[in-house]
């Protein structure tokens, strides 16, 4: 398939509740299904004990692809950091549904893959972003 077609398709099929305001709460138990990988730390003050197969999520949204310091990134999500992606709502739902498919349209290299398994919100979805959003740094005015 092609990819410009295959990305506006995923894009589309997107949930619509992805694209609203999520409530935090449900997206802390959204999160559960994170957490066997990733974890969710500020320095030593943990705020979500997970796994260190992926990398920490304090502060994702927002934040440049491949930017947790110290953290051994796949070759995918290099080139991702190094075409500019930049993690919110839509983008990183849209690479937890299908990591490998995500990094391959938006390198434009179907020689990539992601060794994030998918996994599927559907309505949780903007929970989640939510809750991602709820822990990082305010930013700047």
């Amino acid at each position: 398939m092609n990819r410009t077609i295959f990305l506006t398709a995923v894009l589309a099929l997107a949930p619509f509740s992805a694209m609203a305001e999520g409530d935090v709460e449900a997206g802390a138990k959204a999160f559960n299904r994170c957490k066997s990988c990733h974890a969710i730390a500020n320095g030593d003050d943990v705020i979500v004990r997970g796994g260190r197969t992926g990398p920490n999520l304090y502060g994702v949204m927002g934040s440049p692809a491949a930017s947790v310091e110290g953290f051994r990134y796949s070759a995918g999500i290099k080139a991702a950091a190094e075409n500019g992606l930049v993690w919110d709502e839509e983008n990183i739902l849209t690479y937890a549904e299908h990591p490998t498919n995500f990094l391959r349209e938006l390198n434009s290299d179907d020689s990539l893959r992601s060794p994030m398994a998918p996994q599927r919100f559907g309505d949780a979805g903007a929970d989640l972003a939510a809750f991602l959003a709820s822990h990082g740094d305010a930013p700047a005015e």
